[in-house]
Parts: structure tokens; C-alpha cells; sequence
């Protein structure tokens, strides 16, 4: 299954949360007082009733769930999309947890963003901050971004350094391997990321590393297979197995 707006209209992430939580799975998120005060503190770096952007580099990509009025490719500098955050529920599990993408510091990071109506602002961020501040996993920062033509501000969710599950500097070999078998209540780790790649490459984006851990998980998922391990096999996202 895959997160869906109606999920965010009603507050269904937090419920996840908190079911996770007594079932002894530690985990702290922000109340709904929490989300809006961040991002009202966020709103305030720019003038009032205008459109904002926000920059995608992971599912935000394939699966926005915002209305947005305009929509195009962009890169960002001092950034780059990095496997960086264990998911332990989502698409993991305590067990065998997965991995979320981060902006981490350092490099560019090339994707897709939205301009949201300045009528929507209130309504359609809301809804991303439940998306992506619950947890804490993420900070909202203004980044630059350059379309080809102009540069504006957007909105982008980077890797808060400080939180536990932030992954720090772990071997290639764990990354292949996490992200080849776990797999959690959203789905599977290889589809989040067969997703990602498929969705930057229908915006003309090829990430070397991305397409390079891709081949890499799949050829970890075969290995499994041969070997008769279990785990979730996950073809190149749109192919059927």
C-alpha cells in the first residue's frame, strides 16, 4: 500500500504512530499544535499570502498528494539525496529496519518542484508538515533552487543530523542490504526506492547513485532468491515479476 491523502486529511500517520508506540516501539513525534507552529515559524521567512515552492527529491516525486498549481525540474546546491534515516515502521521494521531518503549536506541535488497557490498554502502544507515533520527526522529549511532560467526559494525537508535514527557514515554493503529486504506497514524499501528512480527518470533525471544502488539491491534480491532467504522481491517499478 502506499501513503494517500485521505491518510493526511484525517490524521492516520499520527495514529500509526502512536499504535507503533504501544506496541513498544519507541518512537517520539510532534502534536498537531507542534506541526503548525513549525510551520507557521517556516511561513514567516517569506511575505504573507504568497505561492510557495516545494522541492521534491524522493516520494514526493511519484506521489505528492498536494494540490499545486505548477510543476517543474530544479537542482539545489549544498545538498544531496543520501539513504540516510532508518524507517523502523513504514517500510521497516524494528527488526530489520529500512531507509529513508534525506538531503545531506554537501554536493547538488537535482528534482521536481511545486508551486502551491498562495489560497492553498494553509491547507495543502499543513498536510505535508504530517507528512514529514511527524517524526522529527527531517528539518524545513528555504534552499535556493535553479530551474534553468531563474532561481527562487523552496521549501526543502532535510536530514536532522540530531535524531537517533539518523544513519551516520554506514557501509555501502548495509545500505544494499537493508534496503534489498525490509520492508513495513507502506510497503517495501526496494519499491520506494524502484519509485524514486523511475520518477526521476520520467522528469529527464538520471541520479549515477541511485541507479547504481539499484542495480545493486537488485542484484543482492537475486542473490536472496538463489540462497532461498526470505524477503519482499520487488521488480523495476511499472514491470510485473
Amino acid at each position: 500500500m502506499s501513503l494517500s491523502r485521505s491518510d493526511l486529511e484525517a490524521g492516520n500517520e499520527q495514529t500509526r504512530l502512536l499504535e507503533a508506540s504501544h506496541s513498544g516501539i519507541k518512537l517520539t513525534t510532534l502534536s498537531e499544535d507542534e506541526l503548525q507552529r513549525s510551520l507557521d515559524e517556516t511561513l514567516q521567512q517569506q511575505p504573507p499570502n504568497s505561492d510557495i515552492w516545494i522541492f521534491a527529491y524522493g516520494s514526493l516525486i511519484w506521489n505528492p498528494l498536494i494540490t499545486y498549481v505548477e510543476r517543474r525540474a530544479g537542482i539545489i546546491y549544498g545538498w544531496h539525496r543520501r539513504f540516510c534515516t532508518w524507517m523502523i515502521l513504514a517500510r521497516g521494521t524494528p527488526e530489520n529496519p529500512g531507509l529513508l531518503l534525506g538531503l545531506d549536506r554537501g554536493g547538488s541535488c537535482r528534482g521536481v518542484v511545486y508551486r502551491v497557490a498562495a489560497a492553498d498554502v494553509p491547507s495543502e502544507l499543513l498536510l505535508i508538515w504530517r507528512r514529514e515533520m511527524l517524526g522529527g527526522v527531517y528539518v524545513a529549511r528555504w534552499v535556493k533552487v535553479f530551474d534553468g532560467t531563474q532561481e527562487f526559494q523552496a521549501i526543502a525537508f532535510v536530514a536532522n543530523r540530531q535524531h537517533p535514527r539518523y544513519a551516520h557514515q554506514i557501509p555501502l554493503t548495509t545500505t544494499v542490504n537493508s534496503i534489498a529486504t525490509a520492508s513495513g506497514k507502506l510497503g517495501s524499501c526496494a519499491d520506494y526506492l524502484m519509485r524514486t528512480v523511475e520518477g526521476l527518470m520520467a522528469e529527464g533525471i538520471k541520479d549515477r547513485q541511485l541507479l547504481l544502488l539499484r542495480k545493486q539491491v537488485l542484484a543482492k534480491q537475486q542473490a536472496l532468491l538463489v540462497s532461498g532467504d526470505r524477503f519482499t522481491l520487488v521488480p523495476i517499478y511499472g514491470q510485473q515479476p
